[in-house]
């Protein structure tokens, strides 16, 4: 089973985190079922960007994006080249680094 590092983020892991995380699932999936509170405002269906992550190693474990996923990660807040949306990326056989980014772009909890 692949383990799983996420960097620390003042909100969802403070600390950091480290788990193994049992396949296949998306990295969406696995974060919340070790405690990673990462958004998912879209019901983790990949039509928002509030679980956008920075895979820091280990990205081509992953499946590939598709297109509907690239598209909306080019309005994700601090895109870089190995930014997935957690939802759609379903972790492989590989360890993973990944990062959440500080921000990210959510309607409905800016209205609460």
């Amino acid at each position: 089973m692949p383990n799983v590092t996420v960097l620390p983020h003042p909100e969802f892991a403070p600390d950091g985190a480290s788990f193994e995380a049992e396949g296949p699932s998306s990295l969406c999936d696995a974060l919340l079922d070790h405690g990673v509170e990462i958004e998912h405002a879209c019901g983790k269906v990949g039509a928002c960007t509030t679980c956008h992550v920075i895979v820091r190693e280990g990205y081509d474990s992953l499946n590939p994006p598709e297109e509907d996923e690239e598209d909306m990660l080019d309005r994700a807040w601090g895109l870089e080249p190995a930014s997935r949306l957690s939802c759609q990326a379903i972790i492989g056989d590989q360890d993973l680094v990944v990062e959440i980014p500080r921000y990210s772009i959510n309607l409905e909890k800016e209205k609460g």
